[in-house]
């Protein structure tokens, strides 16, 4: 097994996620790329400074704007939102691997009464009359339904009529969310966008177990590098202990993935056999190392395994945003901030869209950071990109 350094790790790491030395990726283009890299990144709806998904592609992604990921969604239907790392943005490409889950949604909203006849009248509706929401589509009342493939988690009770069986259409893949509208969700029939033959395709994984290893590959992935351990880095994929050893022994076995030893860690940490080229340039000092100096989000997929962040960088992170305001140690809504291979600190800042002002509210450094006036030059570059994300022509602090 190759033995590295945790610095030689967290250099892997970062260049792989394309945070250091000059962007792999621009533009539109560029924004699909990164996010097939990653397999999925995280949607939350949370607005501050920009959505989730917005801030992981920005800090990869060459001149990014928030119009980029809409077209990519909504007009190109090069990526699709939907279920898989809680809410995500995946690729269109990975559809049939999902051919199960709406195959089990499916059967699971046809055992509620009413909800077969109400999921036809709501497809007729919206065939005829285009893309509704939950206040557009003209179905009245409540209904018991018990939402156990939701991606919020199991839930059952009297709910909207309306969204209940919006809801259901999507998880089965008849519908397709057209767009958004802050946080609302317009849907639309999903043959107006898929072809049938991948709308019908079936799952290129024979076998539960197929699939497992399928989803642990692109959960390591995205992080870079994981140990075969409990972790964030599998929320939504639902399986075992058992379930996740037999997965990483498969993918060991077959090459898939390949382990590395690091000094200070007990676990081995795998990644996947196709970086092994770039693993090896970073070991040579060959790889593209020059810093930036970018802002990551909340539920960036670098940070999904926050203890494995930690045990390599000696950096702690918390999302406050679930926190009571009395028992916070930053913020609401704070980023990582990261400067070439190191954390330095987190940014608090809020974006005022209509007035066009990024409010800075606080800047919190880490022990022995020098704030020198390189430091300030490259921070003063991130921030303007987040008032630009934002479409905010003034800065404050």
């Amino acid at each position: 097994m190759l033995t590295i350094t945790r610095e030689q790790a967290r250099r892997f790491i970062l260049c792989r996620q394309g945070l250091l030395g000059r962007h792999r990726f621009a533009g539109k283009e560029g924004a699909y790329q990164a996010v097939r890299q990653a397999g999925c990144i995280q949607y939350d709806p949370v607005d501050v400074c920009g959505k989730n998904a917005e801030l992981t592609l920005q800090s990869r992604v060459k001149g990014f704007t928030r119009e980029t990921l809409a077209e990519l969604l909504y007009r190109d239907r090069l990526l699709v939102d939907y279920i898989d790392k809680e809410l995500s943005i995946w690729p269109r490409e990975d559809w049939p691997y999902f051919a199960d889950y709406r195959a089990m949604s499916r059967a699971h909203g046809a055992g509620f009464p009413g909800i077969p006849e109400l999921e036809e009248q709501a497809v007729a509706y919206i065939r005829e009359h285009g893309p509704v929401s939950s206040d557009t589509l003209p179905i009245e009342g409540r209904i018991y339904w018990h939402s156990s493939m939701h991606w919020s988690g199991s839930w059952s009770g009297q709910s909207q009529a309306a969204r209940s069986v919006l809801e259901q259409l999507y998880t089965d893949g008849v519908l397709l969310i057209h767009h958004k509208s802050g946080s609302r969700k317009y849907y639309d029939l999903a043959d107006r966008y898929f072809s049938p033959e991948l709308l019908c395709a079936e799952n290129p994984c024979p076998d539960r177990a197929s699939f497992l290893q399928w989803r642990v590959r692109r959960r390591i992935g995205a992080v870079g590098m994981l140990w075969n351990r409990r972790s964030d880095a599998w929320l939504g994929i639902g399986m075992s202990v058992e379930e996740r050893n037999a997965a990483f022994a498969a993918l060991e076995t077959s090459g898939a993935i390949l382990p590395a030893g690091v000094e200070g860690i007990r676990s081995p940490l795998y990644f996947p056999a196709e970086d092994l080229q770039l693993l090896e340039a970073v070991l040579r000092g060959e790889a593209d190392t020059r810093p930036r100096l970018e802002f990551l989000a909340p539920l960036d997929p670098m940070l999904w395994d926050r203890k494995l962040i930690e045990a390599l960088w000696d950096f702690a992170y918390s999302w406050e945003i679930y926190t009571p305001a009395e028992k916070r140690k930053y913020g609401y809504y704070v980023l990582p901030v990261l400067w070439g291979e190191r954390f330095i600190g987190r940014i608090e800042a809020a974006a005022d869209r209509k007035n066009g002002v990024l409010t800075v509210k606080n800047i919190w450094y880490e022990d022995a950071v020098r704030q020198t006036k390189k430091l300030a030059a490259a921070l003063d570059g991130a921030i303007r990109r987040l008032a630009k994300l934002n479409g905010c022509g003034r800065v404050e602090s």
